[in-house]
C-alpha cells in the first residue's frame, strides 16, 4: 500500500474521493483549493499477476476488503473527520462495473450518512486534469494526451469541463498494446514497465515495426498492426538472447513512442495551442516523457506532465476532478447509475 501527504491549514474545507474503476482501490483528499493532501493506494499488481492480467470479480473482491480501511487512513492522515468533508466523490466510469460499484457505493453511503453532496466523476477527466495538479493549476487551455491501458486519445480542453475529443484509438490502445506485446516476449504483468526497462538496453533501429497513421492530418491511433507485425516476427527470434529480447522492446517502444509524440504535436499545430499536457499510466514511461521533452523543447511548447504517482490509477486526481466539479457548482444525483463505457465528450 502506498500513501501520500502533505501538510494544510485546519481551517480547508475538504472533500474525499474513491477511485475504484479496475484493480487499484484508492481513497484521497484535496481542499477545495485544489490541494491534495492524503492519498493512499492499495494495489492488487501482485494477486492478478498469477493470471497475467485483472479477473474482475478478484479486483472486486478485494476493493470491499480495502476502501473502509482506507478511508480511515486517509482521514488520519490529514487529520479530519467524515464531518469536515464538504462532499464525496467517486469515479463512475469507464472502467469495470463489479469495481467501480464499490467506490461508488461507498462514497454514496458516506454522503447519505454525513448529508453532504456526491460527485460522480469520469475517471478520464482525472487523468486529463491530473497535470494541473501539484502546484500546475489552474486548469487551463491545451491539447492534452491521455495515454493508458484501456485508452489512448486527445483532446483539447477549453476549461475544466469543456473539452473536445481530436482523436482516439481505433483498436489497441498504447498501454494495452505494451501488455501485448510483452505477454508474447515472456514478460510478466504488467508488461509495460518491463519493456520500458528492456528497452534502455536496446536498440530502438533493430527493429522496423509500423508506425500506423503516422502520415497525414489524421489525429486518429492505431497499435493493433504493431501487435501484429511483433508476433509475425517472433518465430525467427532467439528470445532466450537478453540483447535480442532487449532489441525487440526498444524497436516496439520506439514506434509507440513516435507516435504519440508526432500526434500530440500536430494537434496543437492544429489546435494553435502552445500548452501541451500528457497523463495516463503509460505516461509514466521514462523513453516517452525523455522524448516529449525534446520534441516540446524544440518546437516551443509548454510540456506539463502529471508526477508519476498522479499517473497510474489513483484517487487523488478523482478528487482535483471532483473539486472542480463541486467548485462550479455540479453534484450528483445518489440515484446515479456507473457507467463502464462513459464517454469523456458526449
Amino acid at each position: 500500500m502506498s500513501s501520500t501527504q502533505h501538510p494544510a491549514s485546519g481551517d480547508q474545507a475538504c472533500l474525499l474521493a474513491l477511485e475504484s474503476s479496475c484493480d487499484e482501490t484508492a481513497a484521497a483528499i484535496c481542499t477545495l483549493g485544489g490541494e491534495l493532501i492524503a492519498s493512499r493506494i492499495a494495489s492488487q499488481i501482485e494477486i492478478h499477476r498469477q493470471y497475467g492480467g485483472v479477473v474482475p470479480e478478484v479486483a472486486s473482491r478485494n476493493h470491499i476488503l480495502h476502501v473502509r480501511p482506507l478511508v480511515e487512513q486517509v482521514l488520519a492522515d490529514a487529520g479530519r473527520r467524515l464531518a469536515d468533508m464538504e462532499a464525496f466523490a467517486a469515479t463512475s466510469g469507464p472502467g469495470l462495473v463489479s469495481s467501480l460499484l464499490i467506490g461508488t457505493s461507498m462514497a454514496k453511503a458516506l454522503a447519505v450518512a454525513e448529508g453532504k453532496p456526491f460527485v460522480a466523476v469520469n475517471h478520464m477527466e482525472g487523468h486529463l486534469l491530473s497535470p494541473f495538479m501539484d502546484g500546475n493549476g489552474p486548469v487551463r487551455p491545451c491539447v492534452a494526451l491521455i495515454v493508458s491501458g484501456g485508452h489512448t486519445m486527445l483532446v483539447r480542453v477549453c476549461e475544466a469541463g469543456r473539452y473536445e475529443l481530436l482523436g482516439r484509438t481505433r483498436d489497441d490502445a498504447a498501454g494495452e498494446a505494451f501488455d501485448k506485446v510483452a505477454k508474447m516476449i515472456g514478460l510478466p504483468y504488467p508488461g509495460g514497465p518491463e519493456i520500458d526497462k528492456l528497452a534502455a538496453r536496446g536498440d530502438p533501429e533493430a527493429f522496423a515495426f509500423p508506425r500506423s497513421f503516422l502520415n497525414g492530418t489524421s489525429l486518429e491511433f492505431s497499435f493493433s498492426g504493431l501487435k501484429t507485425a511483433v508476433l509475425y516476427e517472433l518465430p525467427r527470434l532467439d528470445l532466450t538472447s537478453e540483447q535480442t529480447l532487449a532489441d525487440v522492446c526498444a524497436s516496439v517502444q520506439a514506434a509507440i513512442i513516435e507516435v504519440l509524440v508526432e500526434k500530440l504535436v500536430l494537434a496543437a499545430k492544429s489546435c494553435g495551442e502552445t500548452l501541451v499536457t500528457v497523463s495516463g499510466g503509460v505516461s509514466c514511461n521514462r523513453g516517452l516523457r525523455a522524448a516529449l521533452a525534446a520534441r516540446c523543447e524544440e518546437l516551443g511548447l509548454r510540456l506539463l506532465l502529471a508526477r508519476p504517482d498522479l499517473c497510474t490509477d489513483n484517487a487523488g486526481m478523482i478528487a482535483f476532478a471532483a473539486v472542480q466539479r463541486f467548485n462550479a457548482g455540479h453534484t450528483s444525483p445518489l440515484e446515479a447509475d456507473v457507467d463502464p463505457n462513459l464517454p469523456l465528450v458526449r
